[in-house]
């Protein structure tokens, strides 16, 4: 099992032990703000166990069926994750309508908020781990778990503050005024993640930052070439594609124009971690004098 797979499985676990903590949190006060960060802990857990299955499905090396691998397996997790997030929200905004009409009191509330803080707390340090990692490996999954997770701790922050505040001035209708707050958080959440994993599903091109690498890295490494254009890239979970057109001199021989791709590819691939390249090679009477200029 590799790394990502990993840290997917072990959101699991963190997952449940959150799910307790924040459920007992709920059951001590029958706080419907509680309630909802609660909610979202199932859902939490829920996202964790699709992202352990696509990471695992996206590491499978390419096949018959699937030459270009399966990558984009990721993306799919994350948009299930972005839709159980909504459908939480649609759940959290029914109870707290219905704590609007009939407010609740709130029990043992401190014991309820130690233990929710408790759980936020583990989710913190989870989120920092996963998005750290999942940017280190290019993982949109480990990505929108950690980014969905730190979402989860500043709804429980929130939350809390709001406990408090109801506790001092016996404004009952401040729980599931919360609840309510807490839900357009969740679904905002929610749009994000399905947008994001949307456009990777889309072939969306990489950032700017790593276009202009690989346009540096073609103009330094591809020394015997004179141009090369029509260059596009798109991102498939960790592994980038780039495809160009290489303008050589037109007595340059097969082999040299060969070996120039060859320091091209190995430029590309040691600074763009999992980059997979095509390059179609073409004589200096195709060159369209735009696009990168080799030095």
């Amino acid at each position: 099992m590799d790394h990502v797979s990993k840290l997917a499985l072990g959101s699991i676990g963190i997952g449940v032990l959150v799910l307790a903590l924040k459920y007992a949190a709920f059951a001590l006060t029958g706080s419907i703000a509680l309630y909802s960060d609660a909610l979202e802990s199932i859902v939490n857990v829920a996202a964790a166990c699709a992202a352990f299955i696509a990471v695992r499905y996206s590491a499978k090396p390419a096949d018959r069926n699937h030459p270009y691998g399966h990558h984009k397996a990721e993306y799919l997790a994350a948009v299930v994750e972005g839709v159980l997030i909504v459908l939480a929200a649609v759940s959290v905004f029914y109870e707290a309508w219905q704590a609007f009409e009939v407010p609740r009191a709130i029990d043992a509330p401190w014991q309820g908020l130690g233990l929710n803080a408790v759980a936020s707390v583990l989710n913190g340090i989870w989120a920092v781990v996963l998005i750290r990692a999942g940017r280190a490996r290019r993982s949109p999954a480990l990505r929108a778990d950690g980014r969905h997770l730190m979402t989860d701790v500043f709804s429980s922050i929130g939350v809390a503050a709001g406990i408090i505040l109801a506790i001092y001035t016996g404004w009952l209708i401040l729980d599931p005024l919360l609840a309510g707050f807490v839900a357009l958080n969740i679904l905002w959440s929610g749009w994000v993640l399905v947008k994001e994993s949307v456009s990777g599903l889309m072939d969306e091109a990489p950032a700017a930052e790593i276009l202009d690498r690989i346009r540096a890295q073609i103009s330094e490494a591809g020394e015997g070439a004179l141009e090369a254009h029509d260059l596009r890239t798109r991102q498939a979970g960790r592994i980038t594609f780039i495809d160009f057109h290489l303008v050589v001199p037109g007595d340059l021989t097969v082999s040299a124009a060969h070996a120039i791709c060859d320091n091209i590819e190995a430029a590309l691939q040691a600074d763009i971690k999992g980059s997979v390249i095509t390059i179609h090679v073409e004589p200096e009477e195709k060159a369209k004098h735009s696009g990168v200029i080799v030095l």
